[in-house]
This record gives C-alpha cells, structure tokens and sequence, in this order.
C-alpha cells in the first residue's frame, strides 16, 4: 500500500514538472470550488425572489462545507494543482464563517443567576407526561414550551406544578417558572390565533421579560421551492415587539423555524445575541431530534450576558430542547 501511495504521489508531481498538464486539467473543479465559496461568502445575496432560495441555503449554509472534501478529493484523483489550489477558498471561507463555532465559549469563570430551557414538545407527542418530566428533571429555572395541544396543555401543567410554582398557557405556547409571573400577555405574530407570549419574570436578581415564541413552520416543495412568507412576516412582527419592549433585560425563548444565518429572521436577530453564537460549543443543531441538522430552537437575549449554552438529550419531541445560562445582574 505505501509503495502504492509512493508511487501515485511521484506520478503527481512528475507530471507537474513534466509540463502544464497538471495545471490545465480539473479546469470544471475549480469552477465549483469558485462557486461553492461565493455561495458561502455571499450567501446574503443568493436572491429570495424565486422559491426563498436564499432563505433555503442558509438555512443549510453550515453543510455546504462538507462539499469541500469531495472537491478536493476529486482534484487528488484528476491530479489537478489549480483544482487543489482553488479547492482551498472554500475551505478558508467555512472556516472564517463557522470555524468560531467549533470553540467552547462557555464562560468558566461565572455561574450565572438564571438557566433557561425552551422545547418544542411536537403535537404529535404520544407520551407528553414523559417529556414533562424530562424537561422537570433538567431543574431550569425557566422553562418554555411550544406546540402544546388543547389536550396536552393539562397533562404539561398537571406534571410540572410540583417543579414550577408558576406558569402560564398562550394558546399553544407556555412559560414556566420558578419565580414570580407578572404582565403576562399574547403577542400578536400577525397569525390570527396565539402562537406568542411575554411575561415579566420577577427573579431574585431584577426583573427578566420572557418572551416565548412558535414561528409559523416553512416546507420545501417541488412546485414552490422553501414557503416561508407566512414564517418571514410572523418574525417581523416579532421583531416590532422586541424593539418596542421598554425592560431593559430581555430573553426570547422559542421554536423560530429559522437559523441565525437566515436573512428572514434579521427583525429580530439584529437586536438580539444567540446564546450559542456567544458561549456555546459547536453548531447546537437542534431539528430534526433523529438527526439535528439545523438549530431552529433559539435563545436569544438583550441585556443579559450568556455564560454558558448547550443541546439538551431527546425526550420524545422531534425537537431537542435547548438551554442557557445568563447572567442578569
């Protein structure tokens, strides 16, 4: 094997010094490695016109970069020096958008006053009393949940009183708490029925305003591309809500069918720091539980410092919970 790999490395290069065949071949790899990094580095301009293409890309964006070792494999075997060198720009591209990602940003040095748990429990859930008691035992001192049923909703209340002194219940989306609730409102997402609520969390170390949120879901379809118009106008009005919220101390909780890279949520991820952009490790994709590909389940806050960020274990939901610990004072 190695007089193998010996011999293919000096045909490599013997070609390469033999003449400009080595730089003339892999011409059609270095064009998708051209295409694969500008998709990556201008991904803000793929347009949304037709299909939300651009919106249906960064969702995805993080897993563009597995195509860099196909095309650096194939410049390997066409024996390509321009398809190798020209391979590389995606490659430093990735790593300059995503690489800060693989870092652990969790703060050892704080505690932090409050930890926080959202979870989007599925409407379909066939044991929601399991997954309340998962999401009990993980002892956050908040703790939001969304896509509770009509017929769920009292199984979730009656399994977590005993955790939670107070909660409340918005339609399909619930805050629970160790602490105090006061204010507590719908929020109109411009949906026409409640999938919104903030409540203001009197905690021992000043008052936090909680905002629980369920975006409208996006699909992908053949004869429509990424539909998301309903999702997109529902995050703008969000985002109007949380700009005009007067407390100081702000933390949004919730399932937003979108990404931190994807343009449609900018209303609200311009105003706001993901806590796992902040002081989590790795890309803590949350969606789908089986097999997380993107991070749809957010925490975001204002005025409050991430300190540490982190994917929570399956409970019997399609989503994985998500948590972080803030410091407030």
């Amino acid at each position: 094997m190695r007089r193998l790999a010996h011999r293919w490395v000096c045909r490599f290069v013997g070609d390469g010094l033999a003449g400009p065949g080595i730089w003339r071949r892999g011409l059609v790899l270095a064009a998708c490695a051209l295409v694969l990094a500008a998709a990556m580095r201008l991904h803000a301009h793929v347009p949304n016109a037709i299909g939300n293409v651009g919106s249906l890309a960064e969702t995805f964006l993080p897993w563009f970069g597995l195509l860099v070792p196909v095309i650096l494999l194939a410049a390997l075997v066409r024996r390509s020096a321009t398809a190798v060198i020209v391979g590389l720009l995606p490659a430093f591209v990735w790593a300059g958008q995503f690489g800060g990602l693989l870092s652990d940003k969790t703060d050892p040095t704080a505690d932090g006053d409050l930890t926080v748990v959202t979870h989007n429990v599925n409407a379909q859930n066939v044991d929601p009393a399991g997954t309340a008691r998962e999401v009990a035992a993980l002892g956050a001192d908040l703790v939001a949940l969304e896509e509770l049923t009509e017929s769920a909703a009292p199984v979730y209340e009656r399994t977590l009183a005993s955790t939670y002194r107070y909660h409340s219940v918005q339609g399909t989306v619930g805050l629970w708490s160790k602490y105090p609730l006061r204010e507590v409102e719908p929020v109109d997402i411009r949906l026409g029925w409640t999938r919104a609520m903030r409540a203001t969390v009197e905690a021992p170390f000043g008052d936090v305003k909680a905002y629980v949120a369920h975006l409208p879901s996006v699909r992908v379809r053949l004869d429509a591309g990424f539909t998301a118009r309903e999702r997109d106008r529902s995050a703008d009005a969000l985002g109007e809500a949380v700009a005009k919220e007067r407390q100081e101390r702000v933390v949004l909780l919730g399932d937003l069918n979108g990404t931190m890279n994807d343009r449609a949520l900018r209303a609200v991820t311009s105003q706001m720091r993901s806590t796992q952009g902040a002081a989590g490790s790795g890309f803590g994709f949350s969606w789908p539980a089986s097999f997380p590909m993107a991070r749809i389940d957010q925490i975001m806050v204002r005025g409050v410092e991430p300190v540490s960020s982190w994917t929570l274990p399956e409970t019997g939901s399609d989503h994985l919970p998500v948590a972080a610990r803030v410091t407030v004072r």
